[in-house]
């Protein structure tokens, strides 16, 4: 049996005015919808108190696990909405699953993935006026878990949250689609063989932030990391996974070793790359192919994908002394990105299922 959410409007709503603006310039994760889910677990309750709620602070107790061991994992993804008005997400099962995985990675409680969508689809539901209905605007979900046990000592929580928050977004970068470059990060790395690489918890991305700074210190959008162990083999950038485009229509993406999040836009990109006519290799890339690939032109282009920035292409590859730039024109990953944002948008068939339809035209939602 499925959570059975209560609902309590918030009083004081945002105004239309004021909505109009937020979504004529959304930005990215700066901006949250009038509502948000919570549910709670223990160990002899299971989860329960699912509610959609006004969005606003929380009152946390300073011991809180979460606060001292890092018990906290968090998804993404998006709503968008449809030529008829109507709002559907993409594939929010398979987010539902890595968030399980992530979960029993960091000792959390799981979540029945119909839960999790469910969860999210209340949210959608409610707040259904801020899923923008401009070009490459969209409404942003975040679902998140953490530990919210009281205590010190160092163990599994035995009261943990789980939440959903919501926020328009528009380009995650502020170039859009347009190239960025990249800065390769020897001195850091980002997950190493039996760590959490795989999950998609706080701490990573907590881990990536100095080598972070030192890419913007050095004229770089991103940070991209190498593996822990021989320091060669390309794994993926702070956020987003990676693709490489041979001279002979190849697409190369890192396979996934446990040390590479499993990005469900990359998922997605080997079956369209595939209908695209395009071979799909999933393997291991030295970090000297790709220097040398640009180079000699066996590689044509490189771009990373994820959620919030879908397909970016990267110009230039920078380090401590050298870097090397991939040609202007990127076909493959233009049209790779457009067949993927016309699928979400609804303006092409969705022959795989992905599409999650949430919000009915005229529902009066």
């Amino acid at each position: 049996m499925g959570l059975d959410f209560s609902v309590e409007q918030t009083p004081h709503p945002t105004s239309p005015e004021r909505l109009a603006e937020i979504l004529a310039v959304p930005g990215f994760g700066k901006h949250f919808t009038d509502h948000m889910v919570t549910v709670e677990w223990t160990p002899d309750s299971g989860w329960h108190n699912a509610r959609v709620r006004p969005y606003g602070p929380l009152t946390l107790d300073p011991a809180s696990h979460v606060f001292h061991y890092g018990q906290a994992i968090f998804e993404g993804f998006k709503a968008y909405r449809q030529p008829d008005g109507g709002i559907a997400t993409f594939r929010p099962a398979f987010n539902g699953e890595r968030f399980n995985r992530s979960a029993h990675r960091l000792a959390l409680p799981e979540l029945a993935v119909d839960d999790f969508v469910a969860a999210s689809d209340r949210l959608v539901s409610q707040d259904a006026a801020w899923v923008p209905d401009s070009d490459d605007a969209s409404l942003y979900l975040r679902p998140f878990m953490m530990a919210t046990e009281v205590g010190l000592g160092v163990k599994p929580s035995g009261h943990v949250t789980f939440l959903v928050i919501a926020s328009p977004a528009g380009p995650y970068f502020a170039s859009g689609a347009k190239q960025v470059t990249i800065w390769l990060s020897e001195d850091y790395t980002r997950a190493a063989p039996g760590g959490t690489g795989a999950a998609k918890c706080g701490g990573n991305y907590a881990a990536s932030l100095l080598a972070q700074q030192e890419g913007i210190a050095n004229g770089c959008e991103q940070v991209l990391f190498l593996d822990a162990v021989e320091r060669r083999w390309v794994e993926e950038l702070g956020g987003m996974n990676l693709w490489f485009v041979q001279d002979d229509g190849t697409l190369v993406t890192p396979e996934l070793t446990g040390t590479i999040l499993e990005g469900g836009t990359r998922d997605a990109l080997k079956t369209l790359a595939a209908e695209l006519g395009h071979e799909v290799e999933e393997r291991r890339v030295d970090i000297d192919e790709w220097r040398k690939g640009v180079d000699t032109g066996q590689i044509t282009e490189v771009f990373a994908c994820g959620t919030a920035a879908v397909i970016v292409p990267i110009g230039t590859l920078k380090w401590h002394g050298g870097e090397v730039s991939s040609p202007a024109e990127t076909p493959v990953a233009t049209k790779l990105r457009s067949a993927l944002i016309d699928l979400q948008y609804g303006r092409t068939p969705d022959n795989h299922g992905w599409m999650h339809r949430v919000v009915e035209p005229g529902s009066g939602l």
